[in-house]
Order: structure tokens, then C-alpha cells, then sequence
């Protein structure tokens, strides 16, 4: 798909070699960055923490991630493989039959996932405005919000919809905007928001 952007933090590498212990490591270190970083951003999470948490030295720890925002990038990485593509764009192609279907199905996704005690909104988003659009980590979250951008369009040009760019960029508002509702409280924004998509792919229908 030509049409999916292909930039952001190139993911983390694991030395070739390296042995059971150093996968280990890294699995605990990530899985505690994960739940800490998705629920409570980055400030508020301190390396100490990261390190206690995570059961390794703290020696270990830098060995790996040599600072807080080099975990904080593969952290996103393992977001957006977990969260858009897994979580989000494989189980609304699983539900739509038709590539229309599928751009819908995203927001039946998303009212399942607001309703869930674990609900924690949008990575991405709280870290660009967290961090701020000048910061690399900042710049990452756009890397990524521009990727989930990516598969929207492919779901328009694979539905026939003209201008798919600016049909991809008014959907993601929609679903933006829906998760930030969500947050708010609205456990019905991903109806409301899906009601307004379907008026935008009609008009969008060439």
C-alpha cells in the first residue's frame, strides 16, 4: 500500500547473538514501560520506577535503553504494532466485509474499547500534547497518528472514494475526536462519531 507513510523511530534492534537473558530484559522492561507510559505519559515516570518495576540492574537497564526517551520510542513502536494495527485496523478489517464496512467497523473497535475498566485513550495523542510538537517524542506521536492516517486512506482508495488523503484526514478527526470524548465520559462517541462517517463516505463516493 503505497499510500501507508512509511517514517517514524526505526524500532528496537536486538544485537546479533545476544542471548536469552538480554530478550528477557528488555520483554520486562518494555511490558512495565507499556502499562506506565499508556496510563500515566512520561513525565510522571521516572527511570527509578521503570528500573524497580522491571526487576533488572539499573546498569542492565541503560545497557538497552542508554535514556528515558529511547524507551519512550520503543514504546511507541510496540503501540502502534499492538494497538493500531492488531488492536484497531486488523479487527476492523475482520469485521467489515467490504472496505466501506471496514472504515465503519473502526468505531464499532473503538465503542467496544471505550467501555473496557482499561480504557486509557490514545498514546499518541497524550504524548504530542504532553511533550509538545517540537520535541523528538513529540514528532514520533505525529510519525504515528500519520501511520494510522496511512491506513485509512488505504481503506478509502481500496473503497473507490475520491480524495482519499482529505477523506483520511476528516476520518481521523472523527476518530480523534471520538477517543477524546470517550475520555471525557461519552461512552456512546463512537456511534455518534460512526453515524458522521458514514455521511462522509457518501460524501466521498465518486
Amino acid at each position: 500500500m503505497s499510500s501507508h507513510p512509511e517514517s517514524g523511530p526505526a524500532p528496537v534492534q536486538t544485537p546479533v547473538g545476544a542471548g536469552a537473558g538480554h530478550a528477557d530484559a528488555v520483554g520486562r522492561i518494555l511490558g512495565v514501560a507499556y502499562e506506565l507510559f499508556s496510563r500515566r505519559g512520561v513525565r510522571d515516570v521516572g527511570v527509578n520506577e521503570l528500573i524497580e518495576r522491571s526487576g533488572v540492574a539499573k546498569a542492565t537497564f541503560y545497557r538497552h535503553f542508554p535514556s528515558k526517551d529511547s524507551l519512550v520510542l520503543a514504546f511507541l513502536e510496540q503501540r502502534d504494532r499492538q494497538w493500531t494495527v492488531d488492536a484497531i485496523v486488523s479487527e476492523a478489517r475482520r469485521r467489515g466485509n467490504t472496505p466501506a464496512e471496514q472504515l465503519l467497523a473502526i468505531f464499532d473497535v473503538f465503542g467496544d474499547w471505550f467501555l473496557r475498566e482499561d480504557f486509557e485513550a490514545c498514546s499518541f495523542i497524550n504524548i504530542l500534547l504532553e511533550m509538545g510538537p517540537a520535541h523528538p517524542l513529540g514528532q514520533a506521536s505525529i510519525d504515528y497518528l500519520a501511520r494510522i492516517r496511512g491506513h485509512v486512506q488505504a481503506l478509502a482508495e481500496e473503497a473507490g472514494l475520491a480524495r482519499a488523503d482529505d477523506f483520511a484526514r476528516s476520518w481521523h478527526i472523527l476518530m480523534k475526536g471520538s477517543i477524546i470524548s470517550a475520555t471525557e465520559g461519552d461512552m456512546q462517541a463512537g456511534k455518534r462519531a460512526q453515524q458522521m462517517a458514514a455521511w462522509l463516505i457518501e460524501h466521498h463516493r465518486s
